[in-house]
């Protein structure tokens, strides 16, 4: 198993910014391991933290599952105070949510894993033109060679 470690991804904003989720530990089971990672900005409440969740899973039929879940908490917008001059505390409005799946058989091999996972990225993505495929990192080692952080 690959070792947890930090991620570092830019958002989509316009000016992009850059977000590092520290690993938050894993789980394991005879079927499924369950890899956390969240942002810990100190002025931001922990339930409002973007977060990454990774998960292989042996399905009964062989097929082996793997997913990749990004949690994007918004914030409500607080403004000014009632008349008593008490200001609510910010929380959660709503939380954006995207998970990729690859479902793979037993006899599938790394390249085409890799190939396909590429190949869906690329075209989520708008890509049209010629990307190395990224090899490394949570995702690349999840997806490409199925092994899942602990």
């Amino acid at each position: 198993m690959s070792a947890q470690a930090n991620i570092v991804a830019f958002d989509g904003a316009a000016s992009p910014v850059s977000h590092t989720l520290i690993p938050l530990g894993s789980m394991r089971t005879e079927t499924e391991t369950v890899a956390e990672w969240a942002e810990r900005l100190a002025a931001v409440p922990h339930d409002a933290q973007v977060s990454v969740t990774t998960r292989k899973r042996q399905l009964k039929s062989g097929i082996q599952q793997t997913s990749l879940t990004v949690n994007i908490p918004v914030m409500e917008a607080v403004a000014g105070n009632n008349a008593a001059g008490y200001t609510a505390a910010p929380t959660v409005a709503y939380t954006e949510t995207v998970v990729i799946t690859q479902y793979s058989n037993r006899r599938s091999q790394t390249a085409t894993r890799r190939l396909a996972r590429q190949m869906a990225l690329n075209v989520a993505g708008g890509i049209s033109t010629s990307v190395a495929a990224v090899a490394t990192g949570p995702g690349p080692e999840l997806f490409d060679l199925g092994v899942s952080a602990s």
